[in-house]
C-alpha cells in the first residue's frame, strides 16, 4: 500500500466531507452532480455561458471524434508540472483530480471536479486487463486518486505533494475505472447534431456574416461564442483575411507571428487558420481571466499586461479596443 502522505490524507478528508454533501462544490464555487459528464467546451463556466448564450444551447460537436488516445496526448501536455492540492491553474500546479478534468476539458469534455466524483462518471470498466488509453484509474476506499491509464500498465497522474505530473506504474489495483470516451458515445453524440438547436446549425445566427460557418466550427470547438469571434474579427481586421498591422499583426484575427505560432497557426491569413488559432487565444484568456472584458483586453494587450495593472491596461488603444468589441458583439445579437 502506497503511503498516503500529507495530501492524500487532506484529499480523503475532502472526500468524505463531499459525499456527506451529493452537490458538491467545486473549487471554482460552482454546485457539480456526482457522475456527470457534460459537453461545454470547457471546464470554466465562463465558457458554458458564452456559449449557451450564443448559440441557444451546449455544443455537441467534436466529442464524438475525440478518442481516448487524444485524452493521454492531452494529459502529457502537463508532465512536469508540479502538485499542489487544491490547484486548478497549470501555472500554479495541479493535483490528481484537477489533472484528470483538464485533460478531458481541453478537449470539450467536462467531468467534476473531484476524485470521488471522477470515479463515477462513464461507465465501468470490468479489470485493468479490459482497461483503454485514457480510461480513468480511481484509487482508495472512499476514492482519494485518480489517474489516466496510459496501457502497459502504466498511467499519468500527479502524485502528491513534492511530485510532479509524470508518467508511472499502476503501483497497486484500482478500486475503480472508468471510461467516458467510448465507441457508444462517439456514435450516440454524432446522432445528437441531427437535433442540434438551429443556432447551432449552418451559420449560427450569423448569415451575411462573412466567414459565418468557420466561426461556428471555430466557436464550437474551443467553448467560445460565435459571435464573440464574428465580433473580433469585425473590430481587428474588417473581415479582411489579409490584413496587416502596423505592428506587424496579421489576418482576419490579427495574429501577431510569435502568437500565432504558439497557437499552432502556420498562415496567419489563412481564414480558417486564423479563425481557429483566434478562437483558442480567446478561450484561454477567458479561462484564465473569467470575465469577458479582461480576456477582450488581453488578446489586444496581452495576458501579462491585465495582470500588471489588475484589469483592462491603461493604453488608449486597449481602451477603446474592448467597447468596441462589445459593441459589434451586441449588433450580433450576441
Amino acid at each position: 500500500m502506497t503511503f498516503m502522505g500529507v495530501a492524500g490524507v487532506l484529499s480523503r478528508i475532502q472526500n468524505i466531507q463531499n459525499q456527506l454533501n451529493p452537490n458538491a462544490i467545486g473549487s471554482d464555487g460552482t454546485t457539480v452532480v456526482p457522475g456527470t459528464v457534460t459537453t461545454t467546451g470547457s471546464s470554466d463556466p465562463t465558457f458554458a455561458s458564452l456559449l449557451d448564450n450564443a448559440s441557444g444551447g451546449q455544443s455537441m460537436d467534436g466529442y464524438g471524434s475525440v478518442t481516448g488516445d487524444a485524452v493521454v496526448a492531452d494529459a502529457k501536455k502537463y508532465l512536469g508540472i508540479p502538485y499542489v492540492f487544491g490547484s486548478t491553474d497549470p501555472s500554479k500546479g495541479l493535483d490528481c483530480s484537477s489533472l484528470v478534468q483538464r485533460a478531458y476539458a481541453d478537449l470539450g469534455i467536462q467531468l467534476p471536479r473531484t476524485s470521488w466524483e471522477q470515479a463515477k462518471a462513464g461507465q465501468p470498466v470490468d479489470s485493468l486487463t479490459d482497461a483503454k488509453p485514457g480510461d480513468i484509474l480511481a484509487f482508495g476506499s472512499p476514492v482519494h486518486h485518480v489517474g489516466i491509464y496510459l496501457g502497459d500498465n502504466q498511467m499519468i497522474a500527479a502524485p502528491h505533494t513534492g511530485d510532479h505530473v509524470k508518467i508511472q506504474k499502476v503501483y497497486e489495483r484500482p478500486t475503480a475505472i472508468r471510461r467516458v470516451v467510448t465507441d457508444a458515445t462517439a456514435v450516440a453524440m454524432q446522432n445528437m447534431a441531427a437535433v442540434r438547436p438551429a443556432a447551432l446549425q449552418g451559420t449560427g445566427g450569423l448569415d451575411g456574416v462573412p466567414y459565418g460557418d468557420l466561426f461556428v466550427k471555430a466557436g464550437t470547438k474551443y467553448g467560445v461564442s460565435p459571435k464573440l469571434l464574428a465580433a473580433v474579427a469585425k473590430v481587428e481586421s474588417g473581415y479582411h483575411p489579409d490584413a496587416v498591422s502596423k505592428a506587424g499583426a496579421r489576418g482576419l484575427m490579427q495574429l501577431m507571428p510569435s502568437t500565432a505560432k504558439g497557437l499552432g497557426v502556420d498562415n496567419a491569413f489563412d481564414p480558417e487558420q486564423a479563425i481557429f488559432g483566434g478562437a483558442k487565444l480567446l478561450a484561454g484568456n477567458l479561462r484564465e481571466f473569467k470575465s469577458l472584458p479582461l480576456a477582450l483586453a488581453a488578446y489586444n494587450a496581452g495576458g501579462g499586461a491585465v495582470k500588471k495593472y489588475g484589469g483592462i491596461p491603461p493604453f488608449a488603444e486597449t481602451q477603446a479596443y474592448v467597447p468596441k468589441v462589445q459593441k459589434a458583439l451586441a449588433a450580433l445579437g450576441g
